[in-house]
């Protein structure tokens, strides 16, 4: 889809019509094609002047920035720096509380400051301070997959989709009425077939038949015409609330087809609830990876595929996760009887509260969340935390009571990893040649090796370099360890002090 500022539409006598491109604009888009070519290795400040500029020279400056948008979203930027640009700011910011910049010399001073503390020159500053602000990401690959002719099919697909984002019904013939349902019961639309003259006709309600307007609707709807239009023989007619006004839209084969490529753009989840979950979820440090769609399973005589199923890294174990929202009763009951057809899995299921069914889904003995807009990714993971503490257990229950690492110095996520179980799980075993410091297991002769090598008044960079001689990738807890502490002074470093201040 497009954003909705790039629509173009007309609405001439009352109608609500999409301005799809003619054969006159593959020129134009053969001038966007090659401005992005041409600024292969730029900054992307530098790409958007040059499509401003041939905004301005176009006669609709909405079908450049349409195009641009397209073909923007098939290339690659990357950030361009010497150093990281975080921590190239948090020095330099550092730098200027201590100097007081006021004026351009004193903001040389402070660039010379921070160069200084980071080792480098100050170019190297300067080079990656905002490196990583979007305007000056240097674009590195615009290989796209489409020609000038293929660009505008694929411009005029988004277009009919970003038209259907604020449909409240979508009716459809085709020749292949089979491909039609399994998409609307793959975007989990509801949907009736009526007899009409012409023949049998798919009906998919909008959201104003259940709550509320919605975001999940209308994406669903610009999904479904991609399977439409992939028809070789197709009609829609939808009604669009057009700003609070009611508008026809009628589209067929005869305006919009799919390009033979499949675009990046094409969203990846069928509603806004499942995708802003597994962004939260996906953000975490757990134990458990979030699968997107997973097999399907039988329920009686047909078959259900939840949304998500999570799976534990450290054993052949899955809990599946079904989101359940925008049903009306009749499609309550029917959800309410599949659930109650699994058999010998572990299922999940996130229940918008307005539906008042979580206490009937726990009755069919599976675990339940309610929801309110969002799911809480913390009522999620407390229900996983409960599977793990079980799994935990069954993992240390098989460990042996003790384990003698071959390695002088070897960190427990290696170890649990190597064991097929997760850190948690070597809490209760006994290490009878080693030393737990931090997240290490430390052999007392190497400790004592690395004491040797350490002594007070030493840099924090080279007390560092002693440790990862050793093999301590993580020094903290072992000076800590050995009574040593980090005298930090300001942004020049650290010195290596005992914790009791002897020399």
């Amino acid at each position: 889809m497009l954003r909705k500022d790039l629509l173009r539409v007309s609405r001439a006598g009352g109608g609500y019509r999409p301005q799809f491109t003619e054969r006159r604009h593959r020129p134009l888009a053969a001038k966007v094609l090659g401005t992005f070519t041409e600024h292969v290795g730029d900054r992307r400040a530098d790409l958007e002047d040059s499509l401003e500029e041939l905004e301005a020279e176009a006669a609709d400056f909405k079908l450049v920035r349409g195009f641009a948008a397209l073909v923007e979203r098939e290339c690659v930027f990357e950030i361009d720096a010497p150093l990281p640009p975080r921590r190239v700011r948090r020095a330099a910011f550092e730098a200027a509380a201590a100097v007081g910049v006021a004026s351009t010399a004193e903001r040389e001073r402070a660039i010379a400051r921070a160069a200084e503390s980071l080792r480098v020159e100050p170019d190297a500053i300067e080079g990656s301070l905002y490196a990583d602000r979007a305007i000056n990401e240097v674009l590195v690959d615009a290989d796209v997959p489409w020609d000038p002719e293929t660009l505008c099919a694929q411009y005029d697909l988004s277009l009919a989709q970003t038209t259907l984002f604020d449909a409240t019904e979508v009716r459809v013939r085709s020749n292949d009425p089979k491909a039609l349902v399994s998409a609307v019961k793959r975007l989990r639309l509801m949907y009736e077939i009526e007899r009409m003259p012409e023949g049998r006709e798919l009906v998919v309600p909008g959201p104003d038949t259940l709550f509320r307007r919605t975001r999940r609707y209308g994406t669903a709807f610009a999904r479904l015409l991609r399977t439409v239009a992939g028809t070789a023989d197709w009609r829609l007619t939808a009604t669009i609330d057009d700003r609070g006004r009611e508008r026809t839209l009628t589209l067929s084969d005869r305006d919009v087809s799919v390009p033979d490529v499949e675009p990046l753009a094409e969203p990846a989840f069928d509603s806004g609830v499942e995708a802003d979950f597994a962004g939260r979820f996906r953000g975490l440090d757990l134990d458990w990876t979030l699968v997107r769609e997973p097999e399907p399973l039988a329920t009686g005589t047909r078959v259900m595929i939840p949304d998500f199923a999570f799976e534990y890294d450290h054993a052949d174990f899955r809990v599946f996760f079904e989101v359940m929202g925008f049903w009306t009763p009749e499609y309550v009951e029917k959800k309410l009887t599949q659930l109650a057809e699994l058999e010998d899995v572990e299922l999940l299921v996130a229940v918008d509260e307005s539906l008042g069914v979580g206490e009937e889904i726990a009755a069919r003995d599976h675990r339940v969340v309610t929801y309110s807009g969002t799911v809480r990714v913390k009522d999620v993971v407390d229900v996983l935390r409960e599977y793990e503490t079980d799994l935990v257990a069954d993992a240390a229950a098989a460990l042996p009571a003790e384990l003698v690492p071959q390695a002088d110095v070897v960190t427990l996520d290696a170890l649990a990893t190597e064991y097929g179980v997760g850190v948690d799980a070597l809490a209760s075993v006994r290490f009878p040649e080693h030393e737990r410091i931090g997240g290490a297991l430390v052999r007392p002769a190497t400790i004592d090796a690395i004491d040797a090598e350490l002594s007070p008044g030493m840099t924090h960079e080279d007390a560092e370099s002693v440790c990862e001689e050793f093999g301590i990738g993580e020094p903290s807890a072992l000076f800590s360890r050995l009574d040593y502490r980090i005298e930090w002074d300001g942004l020049t470093g650290g010195t290596l002090r005992r914790k009791d201040g002897r020399e």
